[in-house]
């Protein structure tokens, strides 16, 4: 029997947060999803997470571990031998950050507890227009996915996975964040720092800049916001 329930995806970051304050208008019923992948700032993100659960009175959190993603590299979030590169807003092609198809792998865990909780709804905070050029953010890998679900699920399952920011640019997600009183000081976006966030990855430029384009202040600590271009 299907439940008015959203499994929401929550990585910790920007994204996530604006998306499970949208979740929470939406639905009544809750259920936070963290993966560890291996990735440099694991504890810092995980740490947000738990911190936005406690927020957003979500008492059902669920955090899975895929530390496979270590073993099979490709990405310098992953692979401590590939540095995280300076950001560069705009660059095409996609750069070495992007974990090889991690979306796909949190989506299937999303849809097995799901449809184990009866739930209804999928939130993932995956952005395109505004992001770094990875693939699986786009809103085509979603529709896609969307079919993989109805064909791979028990036929009374109907769970629709809803990506609330995918089409919007980061200033929109910071405005949108503020209307809903969004904890955005809960946060953390960064690559590579887990003390301050470094201010030169592309994740830290990219909301810096949304911050700056929305007319707010980014409320967590940076080392440096002298990267952002004017």
């Amino acid at each position: 029997m299907q439940k008015h329930i959203g499994v929401c995806l929550v990585s910790g970051g920007m994204d996530s947060c604006v998306t499970a304050a949208i979740a929470r208008k939406e639905v009544k019923n809750l259920a936070f999803l963290h993966a560890d992948y291996g990735q440099r700032t694991l504890e810092r993100e995980r740490r947000a997470f738990y911190d936005l659960a406690n927020f957003f009175n979500v008492e059902q959190v669920l955090s899975v571990n895929l530390d496979y993603f270590s073993l099979i590299g490709g990405s310098a979030l992953t692979d401590k031998n590939l540095e995280v590169p300076k950001g560069q807003i705009g660059r095409s092609g996609i750069p070495i950050t992007y974990v090889p198809f991690r979306n796909a792998n949190l989506l299937s865990i999303a849809t097995s507890w799901a449809e184990a909780l009866g739930a209804s709804y999928i939130y993932i905070g995956a952005v395109a227009e505004d992001s770094s050029g990875y693939p699986d953010c786009r809103p085509e890998f979603y529709e896609a996915f969307q079919r993989v679900i109805d064909l791979g699920t028990r036929p009374e399952t109907n769970i629709v996975i809803k990506t609330p920011v995918i089409n919007l640019k980061k200033s929109e997600i910071v405005r949108w964040g503020l209307e809903l009183g969004a904890p955005f000081h809960l946060t953390w976006s960064c690559y590579k720092r887990e003390d301050v966030a470094c201010g030169e990855c592309d994740s830290c430029l990219l909301r810096l800049r949304g911050f700056r384009e929305a007319g707010a202040s980014d409320p967590i600590p940076y080392l440096s916001r002298e990267m952002l271009p004017s």
